[in-house]
């Protein structure tokens, strides 16, 4: 039975991903912060079949024990900070868990008896301020964000691993992907939440930024999906993730209202906040997944619409009881 190491293993990426090799008859190792996984809703549907190593990845040595511990055959790197704009409260702490639990995780698996394949979650924030849209694997990397750029240097990091030292370790260059499991500070859960609350009357406004921006969304299982693909893949390599279509925020809401029952109030309900806007981008952010359709034969399960449905669908019931 083959046995699968994920660090942050309680966030969506995570969870869903144990219930992905679970079902493919995998022994599974999950790492994280001992308050992250006590009592995790995310966990609900694995806990009594996953083995769990607490850990922090700001504590040196923290993640290369439980890589010795976990003696996995496959070791899936999901844990670091998500939400971009924190990186720049505290741009050190941001290099330090991307950067540096990468490079400690990366440094024990070439230190063990029979290195493990490895997948790395990097982000399509390396970007930044690219030249071309849609972006692929040989896009300029521009990050302008403190996030950006610990992803790159990580992303990086592996690449050169993988060149020296001969690992099996694929990069994931993910773009922005979404399920129920989403956190509430992230836009689209933001939306979908909002939707439902004013559907059930606890809510009157939501207020958004710019309405026309336009984002690449996926569903987390899909990328999930992709992201064990590639570990099982001939030759490792470093693939984006994305859906390759770009959607508004306008539509998403328009969608969220639709699907909570409330698509005739988008008018007097939504509003927009001046403080919310952020300058326009240049190039949109917009992925190529070409390589991984081809090579992996990568398939999206997930339509945009019946992600934002399941969403409001389960922010329902959590606001109705």
């Amino acid at each position: 039975m083959p046995r699968a190491l994920i660090t942050g293993i309680g966030g969506q990426d995570g969870s869903y991903l144990a219930e992905l090799l679970l079902a493919d008859g995998y022994e599974v190792v999950g790492f994280g912060r001992a308050a992250g996984l006590e009592g995790n809703s995310n966990l609900a549907a694995v806990a009594d079949r996953v083995s769990l190593l607490t850990g922090d990845l700001l504590e040196p040595g923290s993640l290369a024990r439980a890589v010795e511990e976990a003696e996995a055959d496959e070791i899936y790197h999901m844990a670091a900070p998500t939400f971009v704009p924190d990186s720049w409260n505290d741009p050190s702490e941001t290099m330090t868990a991307i950067v540096g639990s990468t490079a400690e995780m990366l440094a024990a698996a070439v230190a063990s008896a029979s290195p493990p394949r490895i997948w790395l979650s990097a982000s399509a924030e390396i970007f930044g301020d690219t030249d071309r849209s849609p972006q692929d694997e040989l896009s300029l990397a521009r990050p302008r964000s403190p996030y950006g750029v610990a992803k790159l240097a990580a992303l990086g990091l592996l690449r050169t691993m993988r060149e020296q030292h001969g690992l099996f370790a694929c990069g994931g260059i993910l773009y922005n992907h979404e399920s129920p499991r989403r956190p509430l500070r992230f836009l689209p859960r933001k939306v979908t939440r909002g939707a439902a609350a004013i559907a059930l009357g606890q809510q009157e406004q939501l207020v958004l930024g710019d309405l026309d921006a336009t984002r690449d969304w996926s569903d987390a299982r899909d990328v999930v999906g992709g992201a064990v693909l590639a570990m099982r893949a001939e030759v490792p390599r470093d693939y984006v993730l994305a859906s390759g279509v770009g959607h508004s925020v306008r539509e998403l809401v328009e969608i969220a209202f639709d699907a909570a029952g409330i698509g005739g109030e988008f008018q007097s309900r939504v509003s927009v906040d001046p403080q919310f806007v952020r300058p326009p981008e240049a190039v949109a952010q917009l992925g190529d997944p070409g390589l991984a359709e081809r090579e992996l034969g990568w398939e999206r399960r997930f339509s945009f619409e019946q992600t934002i449905a399941e969403m409001v669908a389960a922010d329902l019931a959590d606001l109705g009881g």
